[in-house]
Formats: structure tokens, sequence, C-alpha cells
């Protein structure tokens, strides 16, 4: 079975062997997005890419395997919600009281990061992003895509089911609205 599509319907229909088939094959791919998530995570982030998407390939695979996937852009829209879930998760046991979440941390020595800290507040895009759903649930998914998986438009469109053109107009539309909310004019 190399087709994805084929044993994502194998997994829901109770075959156990097919979730050892799918993670050679979606491995590579999965790594690369959340890569690109850890990337806009400031330094110091105690998550990796690695564990992100074993964490997310378990969240998926594991602890609910009756989950039906239509295709493959499906399944990588879940797993993009998955990470997303779980980077928020973990920004928000960060910045808990009981934690130590209002401490600073102290530099130990004069030594340059190498990696810019990133401006964006996940635990604020996450809130946002949440009321983007509310308004517009298309929007809001293209920006999971785009954002969280590191799709391009055409590729975001393609999981969605959309054309390219309507896409830029939803990702035009979805950044205007989010840099108006995060930006609190």
């Amino acid at each position: 079975m190399e087709n994805v599509t084929q044993i994502l319907t194998a997994i829901h229909g109770g075959d156990q062997a097919a979730a050892a088939q799918l993670l050679p094959l979606v491995y590579d791919e999965l790594r690369r997005l959340a890569a690109g998530n850890m990337a806009r995570e400031s330094a110091g982030h105690t998550l990796n890419a690695t564990a992100l998407v074993h964490e997310a390939y378990l969240r998926l695979i594991g602890s609910s395997p009756d989950i039906g996937w239509n295709h493959r852009g499906h399944f990588f829209a879940a797993a993009a919600e998955s990470m997303r879930r779980i980077l928020v998760d973990h920004a928000r046991k960060k910045h808990a009281h009981k934690r130590g979440g209002e401490h600073q941390r102290v530099p130990l020595d004069d030594v340059q990061i190498a990696a810019p800290e990133t401006d964006i507040d996940l635990l604020a895009l996450d809130e946002a992003l949440t009321r983007l759903a509310s308004i517009d649930a298309e929007a809001a998914k293209l920006v999971q895509l785009r954002y969280f998986s590191g799709l391009t438009t055409a590729q975001a469109a393609e999981c969605m089911g959309t054309s390219t053109r309507t896409a830029e107009r939803l990702w035009a539309f979805a950044r205007a609205w989010l840099y108006r909310e995060m930006a609190g004019d």
C-alpha cells in the first residue's frame, strides 16, 4: 500500500498494520511542516520539530484511529491543526503562573542569539484565529494551512478544494483581519 489515501482508509477500517505503513510515507513532509512551525518560535523552545511531529502523529493516529480522512490533504490539514494545538498548549503552559510564566530569563553571558526572537504572540494569534473562524471558517482554515503547515496558497487551495484565486482573496482578507485584531486598532 503506497498510496496515503488507501492507507488512511485502511486505518479507518481497523487495519493496525496500516498505521505502521503510514508514518514512513508522511514523516518527511510532517517533519518539514514542523520545522517551519518551530522556525517561527522563540529561541530556547523546549519542543523541537521531531517532538512536534511525533506528538501530532500520536494525537492523529494513536488517540482516535476511528477518524476517517477523505484524502491526503485532509490528513495534512488535521496534522496542521494538531501542531497548532500542541504549540498553543505549550505556550499556555509556559505562561502559566504556577510554572513561572511571569518570570524573565536572565542571560548568563553576552553571547549573541543566532535566531531573532519572534514577535508573534502565539496565544494572541490563536485567540484571533478562533474569532476569525466564527466569522469566516474558510479564511481561518486557510491561515492554518498557510501558517502552521507552511503550504503555499496553491497547495492550501488544493487541500480546501477551492481555486487559487479564491484562496488568494481569502488570504488577503485573513491577513488584514488578523493584523487589525492583533494590533488592537
